[in-house]
């Protein structure tokens, strides 16, 4: 790597889609805060139909936002289009600032605890994960082959989100089945958002005018897809997701902690296929399931006209949540922080207030005043007199893997 190589393209590739971020690793005056300047954003849609997008977003030229339309075949294809915006910024893949590509890639087992210079040997054990991760790991391995043959000279980094997990202590990670079993398919608890739980778990930390290795937090990572996490002294000790990401809090379309008889039940007496099943659970569970959207901002406008079945997903979502902060709070003993992020975590509100209403003798409040606040910046809503800080902590798991990438690559 030269000296002048600062620079580093993140990329998250999934199975019909390319978001992607560049980042400048010098530019202390960031949007972000953190010593990187992010110089472009974008994301390539409906990757291999007629109808894929383009949209792209030069920050650095500080230029408007571009959308492209027309069939994008595959994510080679993609990935030059993303190459072909860039260079138009005069920040092309060719450029000699490009110091690497960090790749998010969803599971890394057991055997990949840290960022990972990618090679053929590292490829083919991100493949031997495909069957515990099938929705993921493909399409994170369809992202890096290509572009490690659009860049071979380049370093591509791989940055796991099961990784922050992997201190969790076996009492924590494994699942009370037959060992020899268990040993034997790689079952286990292995978590994701990684990149989330150890940014944010940090942030929380400098927010607390702390080090991360004298704070407890419970992180609470709620999108579309949500997890919790138990973190001791910046090490993650537990955690909500499982094997797979369909385990713990309700979430938009999965349904989270369920009876696995339940499994046995739909097969043996409604007689659905493993596929079917799986469906079920992952993509028409959760809240949509429950009450046919997974949008929190349509399920509290519909609870303010009086929608039952909106209320109760809202109410069973709650109840979720509480009974993660209350066992993570028996797990850690001593809890400093509670962190709200992600989509929902950073935007609801009365996600926020519901979920730590009550619990006032576990030291938990929040000043209305404070939660009403919108703001990009990570931030304290609760009253001066809590026991127990709740704060608001915006994810960035694109700089997570920036910094990660450029500190293994410039090491």
């Amino acid at each position: 790597m030269t000296a002048t190589a600062t620079r580093v393209l993140v990329l998250n590739s999934g199975s019909s889609s390319l978001k992607y971020q560049l980042l400048d690793m010098t530019d202390t005056q960031s949007n972000s805060g953190s010593g990187a300047g992010r110089l472009a954003v974008g994301l390539v849609e409906r990757i291999g139909e007629e109808t894929s997008r383009l949209t792209h977003t030069p920050l650095a030229a500080g230029g408007d936002k571009r959308e492209t339309e027309g069939p994008i075949a595959d994510h080679e294809a993609a990935l030059k289009a993303v190459g072909a915006e860039l260079a138009a910024d005069g920040l092309g893949l060719d450029s000699p600032e490009l110091a690497a590509i960090g790749h998010r890639v969803v599971h890394g087992g057991l055997k990949f605890t840290e960022p990972t210079v990618i090679d053929d040997a590292v490829l083919k054990e991100i493949e031997r994960l495909v069957p515990v991760a099938p929705l993921h790991n493909p399409a994170n391995l369809t992202g890096i082959r290509t572009a490690r043959a659009l860049r071979p000279d380049l370093p591509q980094v791989a940055v796991f989100d099961t990784a922050f997990h992997t201190t969790m202590p076996e009492h924590a990670a494994r699942y009370a089945i037959d060992v020899a079993t268990a040993d034997a398919h790689r079952i286990r608890r292995y978590g994701f958002h990684g990149t989330s739980h150890a940014y944010v778990s940090r942030k929380t930390a400098e927010l607390l005018g702390k080090d991360p290795a004298e704070v407890n937090v419970i992180v609470l990572h709620l999108g579309n897809g949500a997890s919790a996490s138990a973190v001791a002294g910046g090490r993650c000790v537990d955690t909500s997701m499982g094997l797979t990401p369909l385990e713990g809090l309700v979430m938009g379309t999965r349904s989270g902690d369920i009876d696995p008889a339940v499994t046995f039940h739909l097969k043996r007496v409604a007689g659905m296929s493993e596929d079917e099943v799986d469906v079920l659970l992952n993509k028409k569970s959760g809240l949509v399931g429950l009450c046919g959207d997974n949008d929190m901002r349509e399920i509290r406008r519909r609870i303010d006209e009086g929608d039952e079945r909106a209320a109760l997903a809202f109410d069973i979502y709650i109840h979720r949540l509480k009974k993660y902060i209350g066992a993570y709070s028996a797990v850690l003993g001593r809890v400093d922080a509670v962190a709200f992020t992600a989509g929902v975590g950073e935007n609801a509100a009365p996600v926020r207030e519901a979920a730590v209403a009550g619990l006032e003798e576990m030291g938990l409040a929040v000043d209305a005043s404070l939660n009403a606040v919108r703001s990009g910046e990570p931030r304290l809503i609760s009253p001066e007199y809590a026991r127990v800080a709740v704060a608001v902590v915006p994810t960035d798991e694109e700089l997570e893997i920036a910094q990660q990438t450029y500190a293994l690559v410039s090491a």
